[in-house]
């Protein structure tokens, strides 16, 4: 695993999608400054300091693999939550793969992107932000989303370099299995942090709004609305309103 530190880039997976010919895999972009983040259905990440985490994983999985592909940001937001655990808090997941605190304050982002040449996969990158160390202030600002920060949850500073170690060290510790097994391996665990299911939700599907009971997620990380007309409705994207 190779890091590459940088002082300030747009985006560290604008870098890595850049670079990606020079990249091996299992390269880690990390930013101090991020000044274009971006989240996903293209929303903006707001960079709130230098002692906030801003980093891109390069993977590149033999082609084999690519079914899986689609569920490594719920692989990384269960990592994510594992890590968070350990500073004594109890996050939860909101479908697909936001990390909230309280079922409602948005603690971290991840965005995946596919780099394509000729129609063969060159490359995975996994893009995550996460607020470590913020104020109250400048959290409240951040627009759409009610946020939060690790130390603002644990009422102490945070040590980035700590945080960003223990997450690359658990993310690849079950790396392959993931490859192998897909969501599967991580479903129990995923399920069981989940902040949605047994309740009826809307859901933003690109342009239009899918109501119903969060009946269950499928074995492969999908969202199963029951609708009112007792009919399932599986759902691959989306964000839960």
């Amino acid at each position: 695993m190779n890091v590459i530190r940088l002082d300030e880039v747009d985006s560290t997976n604008n870098y890595a999608k850049l670079h990606i010919h020079d990249l091996a895999d299992k390269t880690v972009v990390h930013a101090l400054r991020q000044t274009n983040g971006r989240g996903r259905f293209n929303r903006k990440w707001v960079d709130l300091g230098a002692e906030n985490l801003f980093f891109s994983i390069v993977l590149k999985p033999d082609s084999c693999y690519s079914s899986v592909l689609p569920n490594i940001t719920q692989y990384a937001c269960l990592v994510l939550c594992k890590i968070f655990e350990n500073y004594g808090i109890e996050p939860k997941i909101k479908w697909p793969n936001d990390v909230m605190i309280d079922g409602k304050r948005k603690i971290s982002g991840i965005l995946s992107e596919t780099v394509i040449n000729g129609g063969q996969l060159e490359g995975l990158i996994v893009g995550i932000g996460v607020n470590l160390n913020s104020c109250r202030k400048d959290v409240d600002l951040i627009p759409d989303r009610v946020a939060t920060s690790l130390n603002l949850e644990v009422d102490k500073p945070i040590n980035m370099e700590a945080f960003l170690n223990e997450f690359l060290n658990e993310f690849f510790a079950n790396y392959n299995s993931f490859l192998g097994k897909g969501f599967n391996l991580i479903k129990n665990d995923y399920i069981k942090r989940s902040c949605f299911l047994n309740q009826d939700i809307n859901v933003q599907v690109l342009n239009e709004i899918k109501s119903g009971y969060a009946k269950e997620i499928s074995d492969d990380g999908e969202l199963i609305l029951e609708t009112e007309d007792n009919k399932d409705l599986v759902l691959t994207i989306g964000d839960i309103l």
